[in-house]
C-alpha cells in the first residue's frame, strides 16, 4: 500500500530521483524519459475519459490506466530479473494477450482500412489518437532506454506498449464507427 504524507521531499532538486530498488538516477537519463512518457500517456487517457463513449470503451481504457501505472513501477524497477514478485511489479504475457483479445474483437466488426485515417472524428476519438501518437513516443523512449548501457527493460513492458498502440489505434477507428466517422487521408490533396 502506498501511503504518502509530504509530496516533496527536495531529494529531487539536484536532478537526481529515486528508482524501486533505492538506486538514484539522472531524471535525464532514458530510463525516466521512458517513464514520463508512460505517465504522460496515462494522463492523455484520463482526457479521453472525459468524453462520451460507451461503457465497453470506458472499462477497457480503466483498466489500461491501472496497468500503465504498473508498467511506470516496472520501468522504475531495474534488474535483470523481471519476474514477478512481491518485490518488482512487472508485466505479464496475459496482459499483453488480453489486449491482443480486446483488438480482434473491435476489429471484427470494422472496415478493413483502405486509406490511411487522420486522426479526428468524433471528439472521444480525437483524444484516443492523442493518446496513440503518445504511446508510440513512450514505446521509442522505451526502447531508448531498453538499449541503454546497464539498463534493459523488461521485454514484456515493451511487447505491452507495443500492442497498446494498436489497441488505441483501432479503439479510435471503433469510437468512429457510430459517430462522425473516420477522417480518411486523400494524398496530395492540397497541390
Amino acid at each position: 500500500m502506498v501511503k504518502l504524507n509530504r509530496i516533496y521531499t527536495r531529494t529531487g532538486d539536484a536532478g537526481q530521483t529515486g528508482l524501486v530498488d533505492g538506486s538514484r538516477l539522472s531524471k535525464a537519463a532514458p530510463r525516466m524519459a521512458a517513464i514520463g512518457d508512460v505517465d504522460e500517456l496515462n494522463s492523455a487517457i484520463g482526457v479521453a475519459l472525459t468524453q462520451d463513449m460507451p461503457d465497453e470503451a470506458r472499462a477497457q481504457l480503466a483498466r489500461i490506466q491501472n496497468e500503465l501505472f504498473d508498467l511506470g513501477a516496472d520501468f522504475a524497477t531495474p534488474g535483470p530479473d523481471f519476474t514477478p514478485s512481491e518485490m518488482s511489479l512487472r508485466i505479464i504475457a496475459s496482459q499483453v494477450e488480453r489486449l491482443e483479445r480486446e483488438i480482434d474483437a473491435m476489429n471484427a466488426g470494422l472496415e478493413p482500412l483502405r486509406s490511411f485515417i487522420l486522426p479526428g472524428g468524433s471528439p472521444a476519438a480525437a483524444a484516443i489518437h492523442l493518446a496513440r501518437a503518445i504511446c508510440r513516443r513512450a514505446e521509442r523512449s522505451a526502447v531508448a532506454a531498453h538499449n541503454a548501457p546497464d539498463a534493459g527493460l523488461n521485454p514484456v513492458g515493451l511487447a505491452y506498449i507495443n500492442r497498446l498502440s494498436d489497441h488505441l489505434f483501432v479503439l479510435a477507428r471503433w469510437l468512429n464507427r457510430a459517430g462522425a466517422g473516420a477522417v480518411l487521408w486523400q494524398p496530395g490533396a492540397t497541390r
